[in-house]
């Protein structure tokens, strides 16, 4: 089953390159969404997948009987997740600003601060 996770995050963060190097900002935005996508996918493939139980203490005792899922990795994906919707819900914001403003998604026509050639005397 990990082959399978490892295949998936592959394929996840090569379509993120492919998309992070396209001419496009929302192409970035949705090519950081799947590296952090296959990122998660790796540190949960990490933890080790079982079919154990719940990681819960009996009462009265001091470490688990059966064997148990790592809590870990699952409770850093679930920040991970938090912290990438918040991180794609400002960009997209920052795109959207940046389009009312400058007309333009395009990273080549976004060039405010810059002379065109034509105003700089080329």
């Amino acid at each position: 089953m990990e082959w399978l996770f490892a295949l998936v995050a592959g394929v996840l963060a090569a379509g993120g390159g492919w998309l992070m190097l396209a001419r496009h900002l929302l192409s970035l935005v949705f090519g950081v969404v799947l590296v952090s996508s296959a990122a998660n996918l790796v540190v949960f493939a990490g933890g080790r997948l079982t079919d154990g139980a719940a990681p819960l203490v009996a009462e009265g005792l001091q470490a688990p009987t059966a064997e148990i899922a790592n809590p870990l990795p699952q409770a850093l994906v679930l920040t991970a997740i938090v912290i990438g919707f918040g991180l794609t819900a400002f960009a997209l914001a920052l795109l959207l600003a940046a389009n009312r403003r400058l007309g333009t998604v395009d990273p080549e026509e976004m060039r405010v601060a810059e002379p065109k050639a034509t105003e700089a005397g080329e």
